[in-house]
């Protein structure tokens, strides 16, 4: 039945028997089906499901798993006790494709301190195990726990023998990950060479990663011959875990050259099925966790981006399609270069030359050595700050601004520009506090605001009229009439105040959400009396802006705090 020169690999897939071992780990049937359904898509070639013998509800789990996905194998594990083979009989006797795993201890650290036998009755244990599961299914596997840790000559028989009592798959595990790659390899290569009726059956491994090596002795296991490997998904397991099948499986995919294997695994599953088991097992994955983890794909470094750009092979021996990986390749930080800044730049729309590239990576630069990663918003408030600074004969000065507020009185605004044209624009607005909106005027002809409501702020924007800044209108003007238009009523039911803050280094969305935060309305739902206690200090705070002096004319975003009054018991928002 086996042979070295078999290039199928046999992907056996236990996240749902030793994953759940993981300590902390414990998935309902419904869990069990849903996972199982993924991996059917992900088309492995067994399931193990469970331990039927463990509870009812592992056996009814397993049971319906057997009887209701088709095209893997579903397998229960058992002990190799009469009980547990009885219940494992009972429970996939039935099913689609069914095998039964029986397995039981062969090193003497076992024997003695665990078992409390000696090596003959081990050996008719596993006989007799194997023979009663063959009874009633086919497909059996038989595997001699802590095989790497025991005398090989006694290993050699304890194989032979459950090869002639029906067993089909005999599995080799690295019970607690203390092998090697070169020594396990060699084992494996002993089995072959041993066991004289080995080319009967299936040679399997299984291996933890107590060191870290799960992978890389599986791996060598498939060099000297062995066609199955059994392992978890994200490489769960019992203690630090199992080799992480999809490791496994896109080392052989991706080195054909090397492995000569092929397996009929759908890659492209693997994400999707990663994403689902992290999700249930509420197990986060390793951000550079590979093949799955959240960097496994993204390049930082400038040199790597740079290369990636233009020729993505140079930095990627995978595409991230292959495993269904899901994010942007490009990452900018402190450590990107303008390469990477011009690409992502040019993805949002920006068309840039080389010498306002130099411009925009000084400012971007200085950014970056402020927070760990640059986003799309952030690069949108570099491009409309710059855009700004080219655009020399469209400044708008505060001369005045004037803030009255507090717990006894209506606020009241007054502010004073000077607009580009030369001339001057005084409005005064008075009015009671109500949900809070930030409105910034933009460079691109829009009035970009978030509004306040009870529920947590909402962002929303609306177009200024073409044309009518360039023709000079006063952009308080024209901010306020559309809003009018905008929430259907007139000017002396708003009250405005005005504030100035830098584009960079302190982007709209974060002073958007300090004030949300600070006015605790996206935590907790405030009836009229308590809003009213918490708005007057959330406008002195907001006024700190412009009295710490973090306001350098050209360089600012002109924002106006709208406070609209709540509408009628009615039509509260």
């Amino acid at each position: 039945m086996n042979n070295k020169n078999n290039d199928k690999l046999i992907v056996f897939d236990t996240t749902l028997r030793e994953g759940e071992q993981s300590a902390g780990a414990s998935l309902t049937s419904q869990d069990k089906f849903r996972i199982a359904g993924q991996l059917q898509r992900l088309n492995v070639d067994v399931i193990e499901a469970g331990f039927a013998a463990s509870s009812p509800g592992d056996f009814a789990a397993v049971r319906k798993i057997a009887l209701e996905i088709e095209g893997p194998t579903v397998c229960t594990l058992a002990r190799a006790v009469k009980s547990d083979i009885d219940a494992a009989i009972e429970c996939v006797k039935d099913g689609l494709k069914p095998r039964i795993h029986t397995f039981l201890s062969v090193s003497d650290i076992h024997l003695l301190h665990q078992m409390k036998k000696d090596r003959e009755s081990i050996m008719s244990m596993a006989v007799d195990a194997v023979k009663r599961a063959k009874e009633f299914v086919e497909d059996i596997e038989f595997s001699p726990m802590d095989a790497s840790r025991s005398d090989p000559e006694y290993l050699y028989i304890m194989l032979e023998k459950a090869i002639d009592a029906g067993a089909t798959t005999v599995n080799i595990p690295d019970t607690v990950g203390y092998s090697n790659p070169k020594e396990f390899g060699n084992m494996i290569a002993g089995v072959f060479k041993n066991v004289s009726n080995i080319n009967r059956a299936i040679v399997s491994v299984h291996c933890h990663n107590d060191l870290g090596m799960a992978v890389a002795n599986s791996l060598s296991a498939l060099e000297n011959g062995a066609r199955q490997i059994e392992g978890c998904v994200n490489g769960l397991g019992e203690r630090a875990g199992n080799a992480a099948l999809e490791e496994v499986i896109m080392a052989v995919k991706t080195r054909p050259d090397h492995y000569g294997i092929t397996s009929d695994i759908n890659t492209e599953e693997i994400g999707a099925t990663s994403r689902l088991i992290s999700n249930i097992f509420g197990f986060p994955i390793q951000y550079n966790k590979a093949i799955t983890g959240q960097n496994a794909f993204r390049h930082s470094s400038g040199i790597h981006q740079d290369a990636y750009l233009k020729e993505r092979t140079t930095f990627e021996i995978m595409h991230p399609d292959e495993v269904g990986w899901r994010g942007d390749a490009i990452v900018l930080t402190k450590v990107s270069g303008r390469a990477g800044l011009k690409s992502r730049l040019e993805y949002l729309g920006y068309k840039i030359d080389d010498e306002e590239l130099i411009e925009i990576f000084k400012n971007f630069k200085n950014l970056a050595d402020q927070k760990k990663e640059i986003t799309d918003q952030d690069l949108e408030a570099l491009m409309s700050e710059f855009h700004r600074e080219l655009d020399t004969t469209e400044r708008f000065k505060v001369l005045d601004l004037d803030v009255t507020c507090g717990n006894k009185q209506n606020p009241s605004s007054t502010i004073t520009l000077e607009l580009p044209n030369g001339k001057t624009s005084t409005r005064e607005w008075i009015d009671h506090p109500g949900a809070v909106c930030i409105i910034p005027i933009l460079s691109n002809g829009k009035i970009c605001f978030i509004r306040q409501f009870r529920y947590g702020p909402r962002k929303e924007f609306i177009e200024i009229p073409a044309g009518k800044l360039d023709k000079g209108e006063d952009p308080l003007e024209c901010a306020h009439r559309e809003l009018e238009e905008e929430i259907g009523y007139k000017s002396n039911k708003i009250t405005f105040l005005t504030n100035i803050y830098p584009a960079i280094g302190f982007s709209n969305e974060k002073m958007w959400m300090y004030l949300a935060e600070d006015l605790q309305l996206s935590k907790k739902k405030l009836d009229e009396d308590e809003f009213l206690e918490v708005f007057p200090l959330s406008i002195e705070k907001a006024m700190d802006f412009i009295y710490r002096g973090e306001i350098t004319d050209v360089k600012t975003l002109i924002g106006i705090f709208w406070l609209e009054k709540f509408l009628s018991e009615n039509n509260k928002i």
